[in-house]
């Protein structure tokens, strides 16, 4: 957050005092009056804490009541709060009281609108209990919820939540998304997140990237006149089991659907697998002698089956690790590689290679896939209700939110693996394949979905469509 403080500290020197501070809280009123749809005779309260984000709180608050709306301040640091905005809201007619007041439950339990004002990005730790006791009475009350910046008591540079923390209806931020308005699991506190230019002047480089249609549309291979299967990339899929042959069929749909001209499976489940895709190139040889791919998959399904993954790991082309292929893989074997690997873990299987708990890898999902891809010397995708992808070198972690809950089904990251193999095939590097998979399955998954429950196969056969949307 230091960049986001020295833009602000820049702009600031080079606008009239208290310029910066009404742009952020016009922007915040104009979300507010959006909210409430008819600003005239409602009832807005504003959780006020000390410094500049209590300053754009008040002053927007100021706005809100100009426009006939009702509004009290309760603040929570009465010595601290921002003088000039407590005195805009007086003189537009608002009211301010301490959160001590004996009105103030009854205040928020009737408001239509609280606004968080609490903390900002400066905050550290979560809400002490004064405010905690605030945020809780907004949350079990009628009103929508609407934070400055960020969610009270998230921690703005890592995402992380470590304590009681407001859970907004809408966050307004301000010139920049912060790394908590994208990462799990304060993403989940921040609800709609509306973004306010407020003219800073950022650097290019971010510690965070999200990338949209425009950006995903860009890197999608696209075969040409002169494309054969060959051209358009084969990978090998080395995955499945007796006791987990559907693994392999879901892996083979998410290549076949991701674009791949031709698929090698490599595996016991070879039947199952041609009689759901008899366009599949099947051998029982092992990894080795497959044929030539441009890209391997190993892992999901594949139970104890080490041999197939020191076989891929030694193949000089881009290999994707998934389920068991990240328990058997050796680590050293990893980080020896010339070609590029992407490691595609979910929290559990990430918390294993680390050594650490499930809860502390959820807890804090950007230490955790920036660590593991400096252990392993690999591209690491994190899965979650977020997916992160970060690089072994470091530089921006890029962040998907495209999904939806539903994707939380057995066989889906099979599918997703398949998918990023044949994007690896295809000749993308590995943090873009990884990145472009997690935004296409994503996409996919809320088609297939449509709102109702989907199933792995389903997110397969969507994910053509999720292609031509991003691709139109």
């Amino acid at each position: 957050m230091e960049t986001v403080r020295a833009a602000e500290r820049a702009l600031m020197a080079r606008l009239p005092e208290g310029a910066l501070m009404q742009r952020a809280a016009a922007g915040l009123a104009a979300a507010c009056a959006q909210v409430l749809g008819r600003v005239y005779g409602s009832r807005v309260v504003l959780l006020v804490g000390s410094g500049d984000n209590g300053g754009d709180t008040l002053y927007a608050g100021a706005r809100l009541a100009r426009r006939g709306a009702g509004v009290t301040a309760v603040l929570l640091t009465p010595e601290r709060t921002h003088k000039g905005g407590l005195a805009a809201l007086r003189r537009a007619g608002g009211r301010a009281l301490s959160e001590r007041s004996d009105v103030a439950e009854e205040l928020i339990d009737r408001a239509d609108l609280v606004v968080d004002g609490i903390v900002g990005i400066g905050g550290k730790g979560g809400l002490r209990p004064d405010a905690a006791r605030l945020a809780s009475l907004a949350a079990r009350s009628y009103a929508a919820v609407v934070a400055v910046d960020l969610p009270s008591g998230v921690e703005a540079d890592s995402g992380e939540v470590r304590g009681d923390a407001v859970r907004a209806d809408l966050t307004v931020t301000f010139g920049t998304h912060k790394p908590a308005l994208l990462v799990d699991p304060a993403r989940e506190h921040a609800g709609t997140v509306r973004l306010v230019d407020i003219g800073l002047d950022l650097p290019e480089e971010a510690e965070l990237e999200a990338l949209q249609h425009a950006d995903v549309a860009a890197l999608l291979p696209m075969p040409t006149a002169r494309s054969d299967k060959y051209r358009r990339g084969v990978v090998g899929i080395a995955a499945g089991s007796a006791r987990y042959p559907g693994a392999a069929v879901l892996a083979v749909a998410g290549a076949l659907r991701g674009g791949a001209g031709a698929v090698r499976y490599v595996g016991p489940a070879g039947s199952a697998v041609i009689a759901r895709f008899p366009e599949t190139l099947v051998s029982d040889r092992g990894p080795a002698k497959a044929g030539q791919v441009q890209a391997w998959v190993v892992g999901p399904g594949a139970g104890d089956d080490a041999s197939s993954v020191a076989q891929v790991l030694e193949a000089e082309v881009p290999v994707l690790v998934d389920a068991d292929g990240l328990r058997l893989a050796d680590r050293d074997a990893v980080r020896g590689r010339s070609a590029p690997t992407l490691m595609t873990p979910h929290a559990g299987e990430a918390a294993a290679l680390l050594g650490v708990s499930r809860e502390e890898v959820e807890g804090g999902r950007l230490t955790a896939v920036r660590e593991l891809a400096a252990r392993y010397g690999a591209t690491v995708l994190l899965k979650g209700s977020t997916t992160l992808v970060a690089d072994p070198g470091g530089g921006p972690v890029r962040v998907n939110a495209t999904g939806t809950p539903w994707l939380a089904t057995a066989g889906s990251g099979d599918v997703l693996s398949g998918l990023s193999g044949s994007l690896l095939a295809a000749g993308l590097p590995a943090r873009d394949a990884g990145s472009v998979a997690a935004y296409l399955h994503g996409l996919a998954g809320r088609y297939a979905a449509d709102g109702g429950p989907v199933g792995a196969h389903d997110v397969a056969n969507a994910i053509p469509q999720a292609w031509r949307d991003v691709r139109d």
